[in-house]
């Protein structure tokens, strides 16, 4: 129950964010006039500048979020990082750059030191969008939400470092949500405060995984290729499809760690079908019915029971309700789901799930989602399908 306890609040301070951010990004676009048509739009869009290059570089004074006992050694250290990033400042030669307010898209890369023998250093690399709330020629207030994967040099290891309690394998993943305030020195020179939140962990592939939250404060210079960047006049019409309805059908794999005293991996697999359909040119809602396969759950038991009884079924069966809030073939999704056949009581009686899915082609897609169990980190499922639609 501690453990559990443990790992459930560091997952929620970011669960807590990441909702606040795809709230954020959803917020309906300033008023503007609407291309008659998709031509028209086309045409438009086709004449559009090329995106302008932005290149910064970050300080970063963070601090440990304290939020468990088993962390307070570590917490006790304020990490500083430096952050190199290039954007690109969209002008609408897609789409959904207009229902966005125009966002920026870009790639950060960004170190640590920890300050603290125990964490030493980390090094990611992160894909991030960044939507405005204020633009003028001078100004630039906007919110920023990215992920990516991150390498630290000294994670925990039995033997040799034991105290690591944040951190248990070198590869993790990151997910960064920041609030920026970028104002124009000159006419290519800005200057960028912020407030921000780093967020670290391994989605339980490995134990102990209790994460690391890092809240920051972010002072940085920006340089502007072309500032303001020239954007097309029109908002492009709502798509074709919305109003359809089609279907996903996908499978899944991941992989965890049953705990501490057990170091192997075990597979956990899913077969999902979900039917859904586009309500506005941002949003997909889904509903759908999903199996699941944990194998780690059969060494929970082996571990714990007497040689004669007999184990309990570990397969569950779940149903799920679902948004994806769309950029173009990129979608971010969440899922709230209830197990209507659950045999074994490892958990609670729902799960949530947060996700990136990507439309390679028309009809295959491919997924990275972060499956959930009250706040704790349950498993990171790769995940390929089949979207099945009539074309409008």
């Amino acid at each position: 129950m501690p453990s559990v306890r443990l790992r459930l609040n560091s997952t929620r301070y970011f669960l807590s964010f990441c909702v606040l951010g795809l709230a954020i990004l959803a917020a309906r676009p300033a008023l503007a006039q609407v291309a008659p048509t998709q031509t028209a739009y086309d045409s438009v869009a086709a004449q559009a500048a090329q995106p302008p290059l932005v290149l910064g570089a970050y300080a970063q004074g963070s601090f440990i979020l304290d939020h468990t006992a088993a962390i307070s050694h570590l917490a006790a250290s304020h990490p500083t990082g430096f952050e190199l990033n290039a954007q690109r400042q969209t002008t609408g030669r897609a789409a959904w750059h207009s229902w966005y307010k125009y966002p920026k898209v870009g790639l950060a890369l960004v170190y640590y030191n920890y300050h603290n023998p125990i964490l030493d250093r980390s090094y990611a690399a992160s894909l991030y969008i960044s939507k405005p709330f204020l633009r003028t020629q001078r100004q630039d207030l906007s919110f920023r939400l990215g992920a990516g994967l991150a390498w630290f040099t000294n994670p925990f290891d039995l033997q040799t470092n034991r105290k690591n309690t944040i951190v248990s394998s070198s590869l993790n993943a990151t997910l960064q949500l920041r609030v920026e305030y970028d104002y124009a020195l000159s006419e290519h020179l800005g200057l960028l405060v912020g407030v921000a939140v780093n967020h670290y962990s391994n989605g339980a592939t490995t134990k102990p995984n209790f994460g690391v939250n890092l809240p920051s404060l972010v002072l940085g210079l920006n340089y502007h290729q072309q500032r303001p960047a020239p954007t097309v006049a029109y908002l492009a019409p709502a798509p074709a499809d919305v109003g359809h309805n089609f279907l996903l059908a996908s499978t899944s794999l991941g992989y965890k760690q049953f705990g501490l005293s057990d170091d192997k991996k075990y597979f956990v697999s899913s077969v999902t079908v979900a039917a859904g359909r586009r309500v506005n040119r941002k949003s997909n809602l889904l509903v759908g019915l999903e199996g699941f396969y944990d194998r780690s759950l059969l060494a929970a038991q082996k571990d714990t029971i007497r040689s004669s009884e007999k184990l309990v079924d570990v397969k569950k069966a779940g149903i799920f309700v679902g948004h994806e809030l769309l950029f173009g073939r990129l979608a971010f999704v969440s899922h709230l789901g209830f197990y209507i056949y659950n045999p074994y009581k490892s958990n609670a009686f729902y799960y949530e799930r947060l996700g990136l899915r990507y439309q390679f082609t028309d009809v295959v897609f491919g997924a990275i989602d972060l499956k959930i169990h009250r706040g704790a980190a349950d498993v990171i499922e790769f995940k390929v399908g089949a979207k099945l639609a009539k074309r409008p």
